[in-house]
């Protein structure tokens, strides 16, 4: 019998296991992680980042009755749209709320997870190092919460439902996070492995959440769209990357990225150094599991790393009770001032420009001009009319909040140039495919139609593209901003 099968010291039986130690201490950790949370991302609550944008623009389209992959062309797995349903997918303070309340609760759950495996002090670790980090320690362009955010709550749960000896529903929580990330398919040999001579009963969760989803998606007429926008373009996009030399610079990254991650990366490696047990190998092997889904693709954005964070934070809480005190506080306080010094002053200038109604951050130059172009759009639009966004711009379909004209909610699937190089580069990985989808547009009769790539790139501006030179004719420019040129149906 393992480590992670003995009976519970107190002699509770397995409906206990759930609670594992230190639920009240780890409960009142998160709620001090919400209210500094709400602070930090309420500095942005006047802005909408990219990541967000996307899955919010399909939210809006499935809140007005059109169905994913069947009328929306969507790239990314369901929930990434579906969770904004929770707010109305509206920006502003139900954004921000939103974010504060995910992050509170991975929180809860990294406390919840660490207290079953480890014990009531770990649990306290878990649940501050992993509030911490997910609020310094990565840009702010990722708080969002995109597919890599949204895996963490499903890999937390799947470790301590594992560990309460809940195998099935273990399995589950593993398998539900592929209704939010492609990449949750490395989540399968770790759930498998975990729980041990109970495998079936986990395997069989973790295909239960996914057939779920599946068989909803069909009866929506959605499944096969679902298949091509998904995994097909998924798969492809995996394949095609823009790094001139991926594994070098693979390495560079997951090496700067640790460092930065010192609090978490140095206890972590005390914990497997000096316990050797099963538990320490199957944590381990999450975090091969974490790693491989980073380096899935060869983009290594600085986003796919908060996959790796919750093994990293589970361990790092078990290293640091191995620690000497004294060693301990010296350690955490000189890894964690980096991460507090680097992106604590960025939320204090996001707070300042909120407050001035402006944007000063670098990596919002291209949310300005988009407010700016759909601030110019209401004052042309009249009720009834219709958008088309050509380029990667979906805050622009977000803040305009005007009825979409097509299926496609950004160029990428139009121009078959993919959005990581199209502002610099004209080579498509799906030319075909864009081609039929070039065709369909044709068809349709946007009042409207913003191009938000072609000043930046005018190999990929939209009157370039000779199948859709006739269909462009019946547009004449009415308005421009620095990024954007916005064309109107004539007549």
């Amino acid at each position: 019998m393992s480590n992670l099968q003995q009976p519970l010291p107190d002699g509770r039986g397995p409906d206990a296991a759930l609670c594992g130690t230190g639920g009240g201490a780890v409960a009142r950790i998160a709620l001090v992680v919400l209210v500094v949370s709400l602070a930090a991302h309420f500095c942005h609550v006047r802005a909408v980042w990219v990541d967000e944008a996307y899955s919010m623009a399909a939210a809006q389209r499935v809140a007005a009755g059109e169905v994913l992959y069947r009328d929306i062309w969507f790239d990314k797995p369901p929930l990434y749209a579906w969770i904004c349903l929770a707010w109305g997918a509206a920006p502003g303070w139900p954004l921000r709320v939103a974010g504060a309340v995910f992050v509170a609760l991975n929180c809860w759950l990294a406390g919840m997870a660490a207290g079953r495996l480890f014990g009531e002090r770990e649990a306290r670790a878990a649940a501050l190092l992993l509030g911490f980090f997910l609020t310094f320690g990565f840009a702010a362009a990722v708080l969002p919460l995109a597919p890599d955010m949204l895996t963490i709550p499903f890999a937390l749960a799947f470790v301590w439902l594992a560990a309460a000896r809940r195998p099935f529903w273990a399995g589950m929580a593993a398998g539900a996070a592929l209704l939010a990330n492609a990449k949750a398919l490395f989540l399968l040999p770790v759930a498998l492995l975990w729980v041990g001579q109970d495998w079936p009963l986990a395997l069989a969760g973790y295909l239960c959440a996914p057939a779920g989803g599946a068989i909803l998606l069909a009866a929506q007429g959605a499944l096969g769209a679902h298949w091509q926008q998904v995994w097909k373009w998924g798969f492809e996009y995996s394949r095609d990357t823009f790094l001139r030399n991926p594994l070098q610079e693979g390495l560079r990254r997951t090496g700067n990225w640790l460092g930065f991650h010192a609090a978490l990366a140095v206890p972590a490696a005390v914990y497997w150094w000096r316990e050797r047990d099963r538990r320490a190998g199957l944590m381990a092997i999450w975090l091969i599991a974490a790693m491989a889904s980073v380096a899935a693709g060869w983009r290594f954005f600085p986003r796919y790393y908060l996959v790796p964070t919750p093994v990293l934070a589970l361990a790092a809480a078990r290293g640091i009770a191995l620690i000497k005190a004294r060693t301990r506080l010296v350690l955490l306080t000189l890894a964690l001032a980096l991460p507090a010094a680097r992106f604590g002053p960025a939320y204090f200038t996001a707070a300042r420009d909120a407050i001035a109604g402006t944007h000063r951050i670098s990596d919002l130059a291209m949310y300005e001009d988009s407010l700016a172009a759909a601030r110019l759009l209401q004052t042309l639009a009249r009720p009834g009319d219709t958008l088309l966004v050509w380029g990667y711009r979906p805050e622009l379909n977000v803040l305009a909040r005007m009825p979409a004209a097509s299926r496609f909610l950004d160029s990428q699937p139009l121009t078959g140039v993919l959005a990581d190089r199209h502002l610099t580069r004209s080579d498509a990985t799906f030319p075909a495919l864009a081609e039929k989808n070039r065709r369909e547009l044709a068809r349709t009769k946007p009042t409207f139609v913003v191009d938000g790539l072609g000043v930046y790139n005018p190999a990929l501006a939209i009157g370039r593209f000779p199948d859709l030179a006739e269909w462009f004719r019946q547009y004449r420019l009415v308005g421009r901003t620095e990024g954007c040129l916005i064309y109107e149906r004539r007549g």
